[in-house]
């Protein structure tokens, strides 16, 4: 029944989206963005002269911490979580490269602002400025990719070029940059200097919970007076993981409403030709009847048909869908794809069980004299 193959394909499609973003969900943010504010703004008019840039960041930055509804300021490249803007790179460990690296850059504080969480190693210090060796601090899964189970505190690392040495001095918590429903995916921090001054044009302030509408009017006044002639923004994370959760939940709900037309026609599909079966086989059930077959024995064997062609159905549509974990495809995880196989099964026998149900009661009912008098 190709209906039917159809169906468990799209089926399958479904739940291995949903089991993808439902593992995803269950898993901690590893950082606070309650209570976060992202400032935006054009540089250009800033100077471009080093002493003066630093001079000029720190008396800002002092400015905006001296503001009571301010606990925590840091500044920060276009590379954030929940910001539409992404910074990869590749690394390299014996001779194998891990691409999508996703960079972060640490300025001062930077920690602080989002509570990220270290599970290994330490924070960057003032040290790590004199280091042969730049200090970078890299996430859980790049950890478990490059070292298995073992440490990665303390162990040298290949840049995406493989030249220069890099040493991994801390381990952060996964943090899920791009919304609830993606992995974290492979992730560093290095630590920013005073050329990353130059490019700099987002501020990351945590406030505090009386942080309100004045307020903001107040720091956007502020802000536009301190850079000339630029656009300021200030948005709050709490939007912008909003804005990323919608990104993934509008087009996953479209898709399950389509697949859920599908089913209904599939079903009406079914009852069709359950029914248009029963008809033509009334000369047949009504012999069966006849010589003693009860009811329940003739709606039973109705519903065994059904599910036996679904068996066929399913055997080839698994065949197809195995190969997903089988292959890798799209780099999720095997247990996505097994357990989307799983749930797909159950709901195609439920529905073909349920299809198949009412027909065979009707059929059970038929008297044997009025069938084979018809007959």
């Amino acid at each position: 029944m190709s209906e039917i193959l159809v169906s468990f394909l799209v089926i399958f499609a479904v739940f291995s989206f949903l089991t993808f973003y439902y593992q995803n969900y269950t898993k901690p943010l590893g950082f606070e963005y309650e209570r976060v504010w992202a400032i935006n703004y054009d540089n250009e008019g800033v100077t471009k002269n080093t002493d003066s840039l630093q001079i000029f960041y720190r008396n800002l930055k002092n400015s905006l911490k001296a503001m009571p509804q301010i606990e925590e300021v840091t500044f920060s490249g276009s590379n954030f979580p929940y910001s539409n803007s992404n910074m990869s790179t590749s690394l390299n460990k014996d001779g194998k490269k891990f691409d999508w690296v996703n960079s972060y850059t640490d300025a001062e504080d930077y920690a602080k602002v989002w509570n990220v969480k270290l599970v290994a190693g330490r924070w960057f210090n003032e040290d790590d400025k004199a280091t042969k060796n730049k200090s970078i601090i890299i996430n859980e899964t790049l950890q478990t990719a490059m070292f298995g189970k073992g440490s990665a505190v303390g162990q040298l690392i290949g840049d995406y070029e493989d030249k220069n040495r890099m040493k991994v001095i801390g381990v952060v918590q996964d943090i899920k940059a791009n919304g609830d429903y993606w992995p974290a995916g492979n992730a560093m921090f290095k630590k920013s200097d005073t050329s990353d001054l130059r490019y700099t044009q987002n501020i990351l302030i945590r406030v505090s919970e009386d942080a309100n509408a004045a307020f903001e009017s107040e720091l956007y006044k502020f802000m536009t007076n301190t850079f000339k002639n630029s656009t300021i923004g200030i948005e709050h994370l709490t939007e912008m993981r909003d804005a990323k959760n919608e990104v993934t939940v509008i087009p996953m709900i479209i898709f399950i409403i389509i697949a859920g037309f599908l089913i209904i026609n599939v079903a009406l599909g079914l009852f069709g030709v359950m029914w248009y079966n029963i008809n033509k086989r009334k000369g047949e059930i009504g012999f069966r009847r006849a010589i003693g077959a009860s009811g329940n024995n003739v709606s039973y064997q109705l519903v065994q048909e059904a599910l036996i062609l679904t068996t066929l159905s399913l055997a080839v549509g698994c065949f197809f869908a195995v190969q997903f974990p089988l292959l890798n495809v799209f780099n999720v995880p095997s247990s996505v794809y097994l357990i989307a196989i799983l749930l797909a099964v159950v709901f195609i026998y439920l529905l073909v069980f349920v299809c198949a149900l009412y027909p065979g009661k009707q059929a059970a009912a038929i008297h044997p004299a009025i069938a084979l008098h018809e007959e």
